[in-house]
């Protein structure tokens, strides 16, 4: 789609930041987002250095009836960060951080990755739960939820958001405090309700942690992971834990013999390492791994641990499921379909929910399905195109065959293409009404659709 010359250069002299088109040497870069399969080309990239620029591309967008994306760390899988032949409101230049170490508060720009969130709020001592791969945007992860190691201690990132800043459709700038339905819809709702360009956290004192993992060949995975299901029935709210199947790395600390080959393995995380966390995670070396890479470590460390695994431009598909047990069935088909899990990339993750974000009220936040035990993920990632049908197929298949041991419910940020109706399944049937209610009244003509979308009533 072709832009006015005349607005477009209107747009640019309105804002402190750069606009990118098709042509201009930085184009390629503008347009790209973390997952490798999803190419288009927008007609214009604004890259906004303030909030007065995303106005300022909000109203083009309006007055030249383009299609609006926003674009936060871009990790979404999805893809929604960037579109064909509309404009991307790009935020990654805003990257401020407001540190108050007294109110163990931050303001954080909506451009900021959990990486820059955590090294400002680390210098303080202080941290919020964030992402689990250190390059994920803060705001797309906090706006959905926000899964993460300080999840059972903290509550999730969404339950930490305090306040924000909001560009709605009109061009209005409002602050979220101020509008009590507003905040609620922006805990969990996803990007429905207009351009957060400014995020308020709730800081908690977090410095050193334990973390790692511990990991046996895979063929230990039907007794690790009954063992698992009963040790996390009671665990301590400062541990936090993660089964994976993947492919072993060829990394040091892996025993050449499980290079390349599929492992279980059991990653925690445990916010007193001075305390108690040796004896809470003594159960699972009493199991024998022949990986224990479990120590005391920074926080910030933890929080990178994942990022070999998902680096920007390899091809990803995921769906999700939340679970209230893992039964014995569960397992014999979970481990059933692992024996084709994709290499090198393919893996399954299961989320230990619970403790503090489990107390958070079910109507208190957009957020949904508090009350699951564990979170699925499935996860299909790979380099080559010529591989997506059999990544994909293995994704679906798995889902599918998984599906009878769920609560039917997906996890708004991990959802790929699954439409309207694993939008719904997100949430349940009153606070998907009341959300539609609030997108009505914030976006009646649902200009930001580039989401998971909740149209308005």
């Amino acid at each position: 789609m072709s832009v006015d010359p005349g607005a477009l250069e209107g747009l640019r002299a309105a804002i402190r930041g750069e606009v990118v088109a098709p042509g201009d040497a930085a184009y390629d870069e503008a347009r790209a987002v973390w997952n490798g399969m999803i190419d288009r080309r927008p007609a214009l990239v604004a890259r906004c250095a303030e909030t007065a620029d995303v106005v300022a591309a909000v109203n083009f967008a309006r007055d030249q009836g383009l299609v609006v994306a926003v674009r936060g760390g871009a990790h979404n899988v999805a893809g929604n960060a960037t579109c064909d032949d509309g404009l991307v409101i790009d935020l990654s230049p805003m990257k401020r951080v407001v540190v108050d170490g007294d109110a163990r508060t931050a303001r954080a720009g909506g451009g900021l990755t959990w990486g820059d969130f955590d090294r400002a709020t680390q210098a303080a001592g202080l941290a919020t739960t964030g992402g689990l791969v250190s390059t994920t945007g803060i705001a797309g992860f906090t706006l959905g939820g926000g899964v993460g190691w300080l999840m059972r201690r903290h509550g999730l990132a969404c339950d930490n958001m305090i306040g924000a800043e909001v560009v709605c459709a009109d061009g209005r700038v409002i602050e979220a405090s101020g509008d009590p339905e507003l905040l609620w819809g922006l805990r969990g709702g996803g990007g429905n309700f207009g351009v957060v360009t400014e995020f308020e956290f709730a800081l908690h004192p977090v410095s050193t942690v334990l973390g790692g993992l511990v990991a046996w060949p895979l063929e230990r995975a039907r007794d690790v992971l009954r063992f698992w299901r009963s040790w996390t029935a009671s665990p301590p709210e400062e541990l936090c834990t993660l089964a994976a199947i993947l492919y072993g790395p060829p990394e040091p600390f892996i025993p050449p013999e499980l290079h390349g080959a599929p492992i279980i393995a059991i990653a925690c995380f445990h916010t007193d390492p001075e305390g108690s966390a040796q004896a809470d995670v003594a159960p699972l070396r009493e199991l024998e791994p022949p990986v224990d890479v479990l120590s005391p470590m920074p926080y910030t460390v933890v929080q990178s641990l994942f990022d070999a695994s998902a680096p920007p431009g390899l091809r990803s598909y995921w769906r999700s499921s939340y679970m209230n047990e893992i039964s014995d069935e569960a397992i014999d088909v979970l481990l059933g379909h692992a024996g084709s899990l994709p290499f090198p990339m393919g893996a399954v993750h299961i989320h230990q929910l619970g403790g503090e974000m489990a107390r958070v009220g079910e109507t208190d936040t957009a957020y949904g399905n508090r009350s699951a035990s564990f979170l699925t993920n499935f996860l299909g990632v790979w380099p080559d195109p010529a591989q997506d049908s059999d990544n994909i197929a293995w994704v679906r298949a798995i889902s599918d065959a998984m599906a009878p041991h769920g609560t039917g419910a997906r996890y708004v940020n991990f959802l790929a293409e699954e439409g309207e109706a694993g939008v719904r399944s997100s949430y349940d049937a009153d606070t998907f009404a009341r959300l539609q209610k609030l997108k009505a009244r914030y976006d009646p003509e649902n200009f930001f659709h580039l989401n998971q979308n909740i149209p308005p009533s």
